[in-house]
C-alpha cells in the first residue's frame, strides 16, 4: 500500500488545483486535478512541490503516521527525481507473447 500526501497549489491564472504524490515501491507518482469532476492527469513536479512534499511527511513523522526510516527514503526519492523526472507512474514492460 503506497502513502498518499496531497495538497492544493494554484496555477499562473489564479485557479486552483490538487496535487496528490504517491509513494510506493521506490516511487513517486505524481498527479493532478482540477475541480471535483475531472480526471486526475500526470503532474511534473518543480522544486516547491517536491520541498511540499517533504514538509507533509514531516507533519507525519512525529505523530507516528510514518516511520523515520519511510520518511528518510521519501526525501531520498524527492531529490533523486530531478528536472526530468517521468510525471505519474512507471509503466512495465509489457511481456513478449
Amino acid at each position: 500500500m503506497g502513502m498518499e500526501f496531497g495538497w492544493w497549489n494554484r496555477d499562473p491564472d489564479g485557479r486552483r488545483y490538487e496535487v496528490c504524490a504517491t509513494v510506493h515501491g521506490g516511487n513517486i507518482s505524481w498527479r493532478r486535478h482540477q475541480g471535483h469532476h475531472t480526471p486526475w492527469e500526470d503532474h511534473l513536479p518543480d522544486s516547491d512541490d517536491r520541498a511540499r512534499l517533504l514538509f507533509e511527511a514531516g507533519k507525519r513523522l512525529p505523530r507516528r503516521l510514518i516511520t523515520q526510516k519511510q520518511f528518510d527514503e521519501i526525501k531520498r526519492l524527492s531529490e533523486n527525481e530531478g528536472a526530468g523526472a517521468i510525471a505519474g507512474r512507471r509503466k512495465r514492460a509489457s511481456p513478449d507473447l
